[in-house]
């Protein structure tokens, strides 16, 4: 019996890209399963995104769009995509079409009962060097602190049971979110499953994260979700083994 899935692409400033990943979505999923939906979440976008994603609604009723009239943030765009899912799996990649929504397929082959969570790794990395070599550094300094077991915590295509939010309680509104997932669903012992992707080259738009700004923030975020996920935690056990 197959299985309900709910696909959505939070998109920023994606005009470019967004059609394709929408169509691509759904010509898939039409291969995969009667019960489907695609959502994408326009997250304050201000080039042509709204206007080319209420073009494409009038045409596939299958496609719902999340607007928020002002930018919350890649971890604010996906929890309102995992909010407004309704099927039994859900499935989110990005929008500026780095990888390839085709994929999803093996990714569906791949949830058997007892898996939770199948967690795409990048089989290479298509970005300038300089972008390759900090995401290995934020790749092995986030899975080192936080102690996360997935070979690519920065690979943003995964499907997961819904139900694993039923648990899973997600509250960044940056890029960290994906270290918060990963940790939180790790931690509640829920199973994984790792497929390798493609990834290419960003064919439209930019980056919003590389600029030293934004990469500061990163980090101050970073320091307090490990505070919050690791940090208190090691503070607490001596003091819990005391009092017993």
């Amino acid at each position: 019996m197959s299985k309900s899935i709910s696909v959505f692409f939070p998109a920023y400033n994606d005009g470019g890209t967004i059609p394709s990943m929408v169509l691509t979505a759904i010509m898939t999923l039409r291969q995969l399963t009667d019960d489907y939906e695609v959502i994408v979440v326009n997250d304050g976008s201000q080039d042509y995104t709204g206007e080319v994603l209420a073009e494409l609604a009038q045409h596939y009723p299958e496609l719902r769009v999340i607007t928020h009239e002002r930018n919350r943030g890649y971890g604010g765009a996906l929890r309102s995509g995992f909010a407004n899912a309704t099927k039994e799996l859900v499935f989110y990649t990005d929008g500026d079409a780095q990888y390839d929504a085709r994929e999803l397929a093996l990714f569906y082959a791949k949830m058997t009962d007892d898996v939770d969570i199948v967690q795409g790794y990048k089989i290479s990395r298509s970005d300038p060097w300089y972008r390759t070599l900090i995401g290995r550094i934020y790749h092995w300094t986030v899975k080192i602190a936080f102690g996360l077991q997935v070979r690519d915590v920065d690979c943003d295509f995964r499907l997961i049971r819904r139900r694993v939010f039923d648990e899973v309680k997600l509250e960044s509104n940056s890029g960290v979110i994906c270290v918060e997932m990963v940790k939180k669903i790790q931690d509640a012992g829920f199973k994984f499953a790792e497929v390798p992707v493609h990834h290419y080259h960003r064919a439209y738009g930019k980056s919003q994260f590389f600029n030293f700004r934004r990469i500061a923030r990163v980090g101050i975020d970073l320091t307090r979700l490990w505070w919050q996920l690791v940090g208190s935690r090691i503070v607490r056990r001596p003091t819990e083994a005391a009092k017993a």
